[in-house]
């Protein structure tokens, strides 16, 4: 990050998080404090500020809610209301505990508000400012393939505010003279390269201070679950065989148990209302079930709200597209917010799925991935989940083989605190529309598949 960049997120930082805590202290003092705590206990105003501030900013973290210059002006907008509406929440609770009773609710109400005004302000003062002040880092981007190449860089459009690839060429074909090359660029993007190919490159990088991004293979990710061990004074990496641990596990076991049977109960009414509007549609069953493989190979029996119409695939398997005529009305609206997948809770609470994980794959999709990537097995190590690394940062039609790097990025990184993320950024993910975004034609339709043979070649 430049030092123009780091500036104007300081500022902006500092501009949204004391205004904010700020507006949590004056209704605090105003409304609930008088109730609660005793006239003159200052301890008990500083604790519960200091309390909303901590849950504050974490959630902002959690939900990258400082990250207005790279991100679109609603996605940042978003995490701030995420961030501020779950903390005033959990502090509300926490005063309500303290005063040992229901507290009145509107002014927490009028409150957050106010706080979700002033986050709009904030992030459209932050985008229009910084693209004001901040040009886009100069990028050069280094192929070693160029399958998919397309594709990336139109994803990488996405983000033009912040990153602007100014050339792409073949790594191979990268002059002697590399210094000259490397100082037109604020940095170098290694696209589907071997270690092999960039190694020297990387040091003179690191050097002048580039910015440097790469797309890693799968044997560089797995090298993610080794950690260090000085048990001589030769370095030694060790792997740490996260996905087995019995505590881990166990406790992880218990949060699916608490969270899927809460949900369940909260929203049993809206999955009753959604049952009865899929039948009265088209008068077909309300449920799909479909034959998933989890953990180890086991084959389950997955269980979604049924979003198309009952012979969606008379004609075989077909992924949808955007604009699927396939998709019923409600099945529009339900795979929108992805409450097609809720009844998968009832998965989760039989212990056939957990809330964070891999998606489990169809049979025959699982045979035909492992078959061009042998690394495709490697997702088996750990049970199916409702939602996971390939749902938070990827979409719909994001490739197979994409996929599968950052289901391992998972598997090799697991940890309660992971999860706990995962699971908030779900929350987010649920208000964006190109999250479930479907594949647009042959190009895109073409790099779904071009996985196996990239595999290959590493």
């Amino acid at each position: 990050m430049n030092r123009r960049r780091f500036a104007l997120s300081t500022v902006f930082r500092a501009a949204i998080v004391f205004p904010e805590i700020a507006v949590f202290f004056r209704c605090l003092t105003r409304a609930y404090g008088p109730m609660v705590f005793a006239e003159g206990d200052l301890l008990g105003y500083a604790v519960t500020t200091a309390l909303y501030a901590i849950v504050y900013m974490a959630l902002c973290a959690a939900f990258r809610a400082f990250k207005g210059i790279e991100y679109r002006i609603m996605e940042t907008f978003l995490s701030q209301v995420l961030s501020l509406a779950i903390a005033g929440v959990l502090l509300y609770l926490e005063i309500c505990t303290v005063g040992r009773g229901f507290l009145p609710i509107l002014p927490g109400f009028l409150a957050l508000a106010a706080q979700t005004l002033y986050a709009l302000a904030w992030a459209v003062a932050l985008k229009r400012t910084s693209l004001r002040l901040i040009r886009p880092e100069r990028l050069l981007l280094l192929a070693g393939d160029r399958k998919g190449i397309g594709a990336f860089l139109k994803k990488l459009k996405k983000r033009r505010s912040a990153y602007a690839v100014a050339r792409v060429m073949d790594i191979d074909a990268v002059p002697r003279d590399r210094d000259t090359l490397f100082a037109a660029y604020d940095g170098v993007i290694f696209y589907e390269t071997t270690p092999e190919q960039r190694m020297t490159m990387l040091l003179r990088l690191i050097e002048m201070r580039k910015a440097i991004f790469l797309t890693p293979g799968l044997q560089e990710i797995t090298l993610e679950g080794f950690g260090a061990r000085h048990i001589v004074d030769t370095p030694l990496l060790k792997y740490e065989y996260r996905a087995e641990r019995f505590w881990y596990n166990l406790v992880k076991r218990v949060m699916d148990l608490a969270v899927s049977a809460v949900l369940l109960a909260v929203l049993s009414p809206l999955m009753a209302l959604t049952a009865v509007l899929i039948h009265a549609e088209d008068g077909g069953p309300v449920l799909f079930r479909q034959k998933r493989v989890t953990k180890g190979g086991k084959v389950f029996t997955i269980l979604k709200f049924r979003s198309m119409v009952v012979d969606a695939e008379k004609h075989g398997a077909q992924p949808y597209v955007d604009g699927d005529p396939r998709v019923t009305k409600i099945g529009r609206l339900i795979r929108r917010i992805r409450f097609d997948e809720s009844p998968q809770l009832w998965n989760v609470l039989r212990g056939e799925m957990t809330l964070v994980g891999p998606r489990p794959e169809r049979v025959e999709h699982v045979e035909k991935y492992t078959a061009e990537l042998p690394e495709f097995s490697q997702r088996l190590r750990v049970k199916g989940g409702l939602t996971g690394y390939a749902q938070i940062y990827g979409k719909y039609n994001t490739t197979a083989y994409d996929k599968l790097r950052l289901d391992l990025l998972y598997i090799e990184r697991q940890s309660l605190r992971l999860d706990l993320q995962l699971l908030l950024l779900t929350l987010k993910v649920l208000f964006a529309a190109d999250s479930t975004e479907g594949f647009h034609g042959p190009e895109e339709e073409a790099a779904r598949r071009d996985g196996g043979t990239r595999a290959k070649k590493e």
